[in-house]
Formats: C-alpha cells, sequence, structure tokens
C-alpha cells in the first residue's frame, strides 16, 4: 500500500510539472510562429534532433542507465549507489569532451549537411559546454529518479524551461533584424543558458540532498560500461533514425513542390502544432514512464515475477482506457485546437487524420519503460530500427506525392508495426492476461456512448460550439461522464471477484 500510495504521489507531481511544461511549451511555439515564422520551429526542430542525437551519444543515455542501474544497486542488500553514480558520471565525462572534439573539428560539414548551409560554426563552439553539463545533469537526475526524488529533476526541468523561454521572448522582442541566422543565434542560445541553470539547480540539490552510503559497489566502472554501452547503443540509433526522418521530412516536402521556406514552414506546423498537440494529453504517461522503469527494474533485479505480470496488467489497462478518450476528443475538436493554436485548417485537419492512431503512440510509452526496465535493451533497439525503417520508407514514398498527409502516414504504419512488437513481447516476457474486448473494444464503445450522452446535454448550448469556453466544458462533462462509466463497470468486476471469493469459501 506505501509503494502504490507512493507511485500515486510522485506521478502526481511530475504530471502537474509536465502538465505545465507542456502547456507552456505549445505556448512558446505559438509565440515563435507568429514572431518569427513557421520556419523558426523548423529550424528548432532540427537543432534540437541535432543536439538530442549528441547528447544521447555523449552522455551514454545517462539518465535512463543510472536510474535504472542504481535502482538495482538499492535493491540489492549493502550495496552503494552513489558509487553507481560516480561511475555514470566518470564515462559522460570521457564520452562527451570526445564527441565535443568531433563537432568542433566538423562544424563546418555539421553546419553544410544538417543546417542546410547556414552559419552555425560560431553557436556550435558553445555546443561542448551544453554536452558535458548535460550529461552529468542527466546522470544527477537519473540517481534522483531512482531515489524516488522525482520531484528535483521536474523541478530542473521546468527551470531549464522557464530560462530558456525567457532567453527566446527576450531575444526576439528586443531585435530589429530578423531571419535564420538571428533565429539560430537565438535558438542555441536560450539552450546554453537553460542548460547551465538546469546544471546549477541540480548539484546544488545533490550536494544539499545526497545520501551517503557505506557498503561496496555491487558494480566496477568496467561492468558498468558493459551494461551502459547496450543501453547507449539503443539510444544512439533511436536518435540518429529521428534525426534522419526529421532532416528528410524537409527534403521530400520540397519534391511534393514546395519551396526551401514553405518546406521548413510546413515541417514546423507540424512539429510544432501538430505533434505537441496530440502528445499533450501523454503527460500523465510521460510523468509515469520514469517510475515504471524503476519499479520494473527492482522487481527484475528480486526475481518478482508476479510484481512484473501485475504492473504490465494494471498499466496496460489503465493506458488504453485512457488513450481511447484522448483519440476521441481529438477526433472530434482537432479542428478547433490546430485553429487555437495558430496552426490554422492544416492543422486540424492532420491532428483529426492522425487522431486514430494515438492508442498506438500512447501505448508505445509505458510498454517501452518496463522493456527497458526489464534490461531488453538488445530487442528495444532492434525493434526502433525496424519502426524507423518503416516510418522512414514511408516518409520517402508518399510525401513527395501527398505531401504531410504521408508523414502522417508514417506515424500510422510504424506505431502500429512498433507497438504492435512490443506488446507481443511483453505480453509473452511477463505472462500478463489480456482481453482486447475489455481494453478495447469497450472503452471505444463508452467513448462515444458518452459523447452522443454529452451532445444532447450541451445541445441548448451548441450556438456557442465555437467557444472555447464551450470546447471546454464539453471535454470536462465528456471526461467525467467517461470516468463514471470505466469506474462502474470496474466496481462491477471486482464485487463479482469478491462474490466468487465468497462462493469458493462457503463451498469449500
Amino acid at each position: 500500500m506505501f509503494i502504490r500510495s507512493k507511485i500515486f504521489r510522485d506521478t502526481a507531481i511530475l504530471s502537474a510539472m509536465q502538465l505545465f511544461l507542456d502547456s507552456a511549451a505549445l505556448l512558446l511555439n505559438m509565440f515563435i510562429t507568429r514572431q518569427l515564422g513557421s520556419s523558426a520551429i523548423g529550424i528548432l526542430t532540427l537543432l534540437g534532433s541535432f543536439l538530442g542525437l549528441a547528447g544521447i551519444i555523449s552522455n551514454g543515455n545517462a539518465f535512463l542507465c543510472t536510474s535504472r542501474l542504481i535502482s538495482e544497486e538499492i535493491g540489492k542488500s549493502g550495496g552503494n549507489p552513489e558509487k553507481v553514480l560516480l561511475h555514470g558520471i566518470k564515462l559522460c565525462i570521457i564520452l562527451s569532451t570526445a564527441v565535443s572534439a568531433v563537432i568542433l573539428m566538423l562544424s563546418g560539414g555539421i553546419c553544410e549537411r544538417f543546417f542546410s548551409g547556414a552559419d552555425m560554426q560560431g553557436a556550435l563552439k558553445a555546443v561542448p559546454f551544453v554536452l558535458v553539463t548535460g550529461a552529468v545533469g542527466a546522470c544527477l537526475k537519473g540517481y534522483f529518479n531512482a531515489m524516488r526524488r522525482t520531484a528535483v529533476p521536474a523541478v530542473s526541468d521546468v527551470l531549464e524551461f522557464a530560462v530558456k523561454s525567457t532567453v527566446i521572448v527576450g531575444m526576439t522582442l528586443a531585435a530589429k533584424v530578423r531571419n535564420d541566422a538571428f533565429t539560430c543565434k537565438v535558438m542555441i542560445t536560450s539552450i546554453v543558458v537553460g542548460n547551465a541553470a538546469s546544471f546549477v539547480y541540480l548539484a546544488v540539490m545533490y550536494a544539499a540532498k545526497r545520501t551517503k552510503y557505506s557498503g561496496k559497489c555491487s558494480l566496477s566502472f568496467r561492468r558498468y560500461i558493459s551494461y551502459a554501452f547496450p543501453i547507449l547503443g539503443g539510444g544512439v540509433l533511436t536518435a540518429f533514425l529521428s534525426s534522419a526522418n526529421d532532416a528528410l521530412i524537409p527534403v521530400c516536402l520540397r519534391q511534393n513542390g514546395s519551396t526551401a521556406e514553405k518546406a521548413l514552414g510546413s515541417f514546423g506546423v507540424f512539429e510544432g502544432i501538430v505533434i505537441p498537440a496530440l502528445f499533450f494529453p501523454s503527460v500523465v504517461l510521460c510523468s509515469m514512464s520514469g517510475i515504471i522503469v524503476s519499479e520494473t527494474a527492482k522487481a527484475s533485479a528480486a526475481d518478482n515475477r508476479e510484481r512484473i505480470k501485475s504492473l504490465a496488467e494494471r498499466i496496460t489497462d489503465g493506458t488504453l482506457v485512457f488513450a481511447v478518450f484522448a483519440a476521441a476528443v481529438l477526433m472530434r475538436f482537432g479542428r478547433d485546437i490546430g485553429g487555437l493554436l495558430g496552426g490554422g485548417d492544416e492543422a486540424g485537419r492532420l491532428i483529426t487524420f492522425i487522431a486514430p492512431v494515438v492508442p498506438f503512440i500512447y501505448i508505445e510509452i509505458v510498454l517501452e519503460a518496463m522493456i527497458k526496465g526489464m534490461g531488453m535493451q538488445a530487442f528495444s533497439s532492434l525493434n526502433y530500427l525496424a519502426e524507423y525503417a518503416v516510418r522512414i520508407s514511408v516518409v520517402l514514398i508518399f510525401v513527395p506525392r501527398f505531401g504531410l498527409y504521408g508523414v502522417a502516414a508514417s506515424y500510422y504504419t510504424s506505431n502500429v508495426f512498433g507497438n504492435c512488437s512490443r506488446f507481443i513481447k511483453l505480453w509473452r516476457t511477463s505472462k500478463m492476461k489480456f482481453g482486447v474486448i475489455r481494453s478495447v473494444i469497450l472503452p471505444v464503445l463508452y467513448a462515444f456512448m458518452t459523447m452522443a450522452g454529452v451532445e444532447i446535454l450541451m445541445r441548448p448550448l451548441a450556438v456557442h460550439a465555437e467557444n472555447v469556453l464551450y470546447t471546454a466544458v464539453y471535454i470536462l462533462l465528456w471526461l467525467a461522464l467517461y470516468s463514471a462509466v470505466m469506474w462502474f463497470i470496474g466496481s462491477l468486476k471486482r464485487y463479482g471477484k469478491i462474490n466468487d471469493r465468497v462462493v469458493v469459501n462457503n463451498y469449500q
């Protein structure tokens, strides 16, 4: 009971923080689109993809690695989690220094190929600082997550975003000339300053809240590396394929007849408006993912198969119930959401079009967390390789013909393929029970039944259907009715199980 309440508490804290971050990110994207143009979002996305790839290589996927290995160390008697953290920091400093040197030597070629010739060589000189502090900061976040002090990394993320946003808004409003070179300068400056603020906060909190251990660490540095490199390989593969996919989309959009600026603008709308809108409801799942990795790693280290089975069943069922409702809301109000966020009719149509695949997108968050928590890195890497092979193939074939709808098609094919594979792997490994009718068909049926009920209740106010307040009230009523129905059905199931036990006991 204590563990369950702590999971709920940590999830609530992380969800609140993540909700703030996602809401603020949407507002920031709207500001950037209106002040600097939609192409600025495209530049920001490409820069983020590049730094994400460089960051994964330079920190060895440190958050996941340290969180999992420290959690396992905690689960062993007489362990020393602090020593595991020091191993992680040592490896990150070695990797980030090497990657920084390579980036500085190849800065000209990177600008020419990754940023389409934009003058980013001056900005790239700041990358080593970002990589080193980011790598050590990722280790500290993993440490706090494993120690169940989840508020610390959450606050560091909020602080980093707040500082980065302040720099972007301040520099943009103060500028007289706004072009692509200025946009690159603003973005890299905001990343450097935000990263520095987050690192200082994490270092101070570690000094204040660290727990000293006198036990002997079960991992040597060499053994830590042997565990870290498979995790690093999976992270690098994913980041590389994601970056390649992002870089290909503007190129393929130009083959569809768009100019370079229009292609970058369309890509910016998709990445800055459509994707954040689709992922916005998943805030709770994203918050839970780190906790799921930690809990699964502890259960796996203790060889507690029953705990893993229970986690798999409850997490998949709950995620699908939630994801079905989120998909229904996005299908119903996709056009309104796209217009509200400044993406216009095109963004609205795309949100509505992609919404049916949202359950597959959301289930990936929790399935991947459990798979990594159980140490199945090889499967994770191979599955990502196959998934991105499908996604990139669809982009190359369909985007030149159908534009952004080709990108949407790539999300359909890759997510259905990749997450069916993840689910089958978890189902076989954990021996979990799963009912298609209970977890998929009934939630879909109840979602649309409750929507029909809300339509009847809201009919007198239909004249205000274009009003934001009307939409908000509609969604809240719909959520309340859907939750009540799902709770009632769940109560009936629990009551039936209790009665079954009573009958059996009486018979015995």
